[in-house]
């Protein structure tokens, strides 16, 4: 006899979390939290705090332990490609991974959600954003600048600048991305703003504790939107003078919010409402 109890007569509420190392900061146990309270759904989101040794261990055990899926933030969202069965184009393409699910049979499904969350952001905030109204400029060549890459071209972008302190890293997502980029170098970033309708700091400066985004904006059209990835603190220096300027200006949150919502649907079963209330909720 075995006292293993049958698949089909175990019934639990579905768990998801957050990878990552260190993961104490993450804002999204909050995020889904409020969502399941919210919507009266059975379920749990909670932080898993995993060392990068550690992880296809981890990927291979949350499934039998009753996880349905995982976001997947510092520093693993590129090993997890490697480690999943199957990857989406989008995942593929940018490099990287922020969202899994687990499929009943144990198999890991990669997506990245990032772009969408990025465009989503742009889209709620600012509804008369055109993106091929213009140049869009991009600062940094990290993972996150992957993905705002591929959505600002899947959305329509023309012409796409970018910049990074390290030029070869920029020149790697220009051979990846094609044509529509170009490459300028982080001492002549200020011109690469001249005439560009969007404006993206995808890199952590100007986040608290770190150093201070040093690009000038004397270039910089009144008439650009001009948003930030960081959202500590919310209205950054760079959302500060452009907004002086007379720029449309889109903080950083709203990404964070838009991206959780797609894989909060696929593990509860519900399509949450990205809206003032849990903004509200995060920044408690």
């Amino acid at each position: 006899m075995t006292d293993e109890i049958p698949a089909s007569q175990i019934s639990h509420a579905p768990l998801a979390g957050v990878i990552g190392m260190p993961i104490a900061h993450s804002r999204s146990p909050r995020v889904h939290g409020h969502w399941l309270k919210r919507y009266g759904l059975a379920g749990h989101y909670v932080p898993i705090p995993v060392m990068p040794e550690h992880l296809a261990e981890v990927l291979r055990v949350l499934p039998r332990a009753g996880f349905v899926g995982a976001n997947v933030t510092i520093p693993h969202k590129e090993a997890v490609l490697t480690l999943a069965d199957t990857v989406t184009d989008r995942a593929a393409l940018i490099g990287a991974a922020n969202t899994l699910i687990f499929r009943a049979d144990g198999k890991i499904h990669a997506d990245n959600t990032d772009g969408y969350g990025f465009i989503a952001n742009l889209r709620q905030s600012a509804p008369d954003w055109r993106p091929e109204a213009g140049p869009a400029a991009v600062i940094g060549a990290g993972g996150a600048a992957r993905a705002v890459v591929a959505s600002l071209l899947d959305s329509g972008v023309k012409e796409l600048r970018i910049t990074n302190r390290t030029r070869l890293r920029a020149e790697q997502i220009k051979a990846e991305f094609g044509a529509r980029l170009v490459v300028y170098d982080w001492a002549q970033a200020g011109n690469m703003l001249e005439g560009a309708t969007t404006v993206v700091n995808a890199t952590s400066l100007g986040m608290d504790g770190k150093q201070p985004l040093r690009v000038p904006l004397d270039a910089l059209s009144p008439d650009a939107l001009v948003t930030d990835l960081v959202y500590t603190p919310l209205m950054t220096p760079l959302l500060t003078e452009a907004q002086a300027r007379g720029c449309r200006v889109v903080d950083g949150l709203g990404m964070l919010l838009h991206q959780a919502a797609p894989g909060f649907e696929r593990w509860f079963g519900h399509r949450p409402e990205v809206d003032d209330e849990i903004r509200r909720v995060v920044l408690e």
